[in-house]
């Protein structure tokens, strides 16, 4: 079982300092997997080419929408001269900034470029449980399981229910289960309109709630030798990871 915990590349000081507590801290965490996020200056390569000194497994994403589809994949020198051996292919949201250049392509689309010019790689591809229907979204992974992705990260999950399902329809794929905690109203809004999430009569917008949910997906993750991928998003690491494993 491999876990990994997503951090947010503020800048290269924070990134380094949360990745020495992780490793120092929960020495049950094996892998980083870092957004790229355009608020912020730092790309997710250059933060994981920083953090591959303390994980090896330091996993960026790419925004399939920010590739040239005529030019050089930019970011591959820099991520094969760190070492790194993984990445994340994300669709990847508009941006909010018009001086921005985004392109028509998708996912598939730059996960099948990844796999041609570098083999070597390990291109994971996302998962979103609530995006549509299970069986339309089985068919997307379909399409990019055909483009080369080598397995499969996924949004949070907050249902066990819908896990198990989603399992049963990837048993022979590597995946890492998602999990982020909701504590708060605002934050439970937010998953609810922007992303669809529907959960279950159980849910409570609590610390409580979140880490026990996330043990019971931790215990089936490992019952099924299977990974996690942890996204605590705007909580404090060690109050949501202490006691996890």
């Amino acid at each position: 079982m491999r876990i990994s915990v997503e951090l947010v590349p503020r800048d290269q000081t924070a990134i380094m300092r949360d990745a020495h507590f992780l490793r120092e801290r929960f020495g049950w965490v094996t892998m980083l997997n870092i957004p790229d996020l355009l608020r912020f200056p730092l790309r997710s390569w250059d933060a994981c080419s920083a953090t591959a000194s303390i994980y090896r497994s330091s996993v960026p994403h790419v925004r399939a929408i920010d590739i040239p589809p005529h030019e050089p994949l930019a970011m591959l020198e820099k991520i094969l001269s760190a070492g790194l051996k993984e990445v994340l292919i994300v669709s990847g949201d508009p941006p909010h900034d018009f001086g921005h250049v985004a392109y028509p392509q998708s996912s598939v689309d730059v996960i099948r470029r990844f796999k041609r010019e570098c083999p070597e790689l390990s291109v994971y591809a996302a998962l979103d449980p609530y995006r549509q229907g299970i069986r339309a979204e089985c068919d997307y992974v379909a399409r990019k399981i055909e483009a080369g992705a080598d397995g499969f990260f996924t949004q949070p999950f907050f249902d066990l229910r819908l896990l198990e399902m989603y399992a049963e329809q990837l048993e022979k794929q590597v995946v890492f289960w998602g999990l982020s905690p909701i504590v708060t109203e605002g934050a439970r809004a937010y998953w609810e309109t922007t992303n669809s999430v529907v959960l279950p009569r159980s849910f409570r917008p609590t610390m409580a709630w979140n880490r026990e949910f996330a043990r019971d997906v931790l215990r089936f993750v490992k019952s099924n030798d299977s990974n996690a991928y942890l996204m605590p998003i705007r909580v404090d690491l060690a109050e949501y990871l202490d006691g996890l494993m």
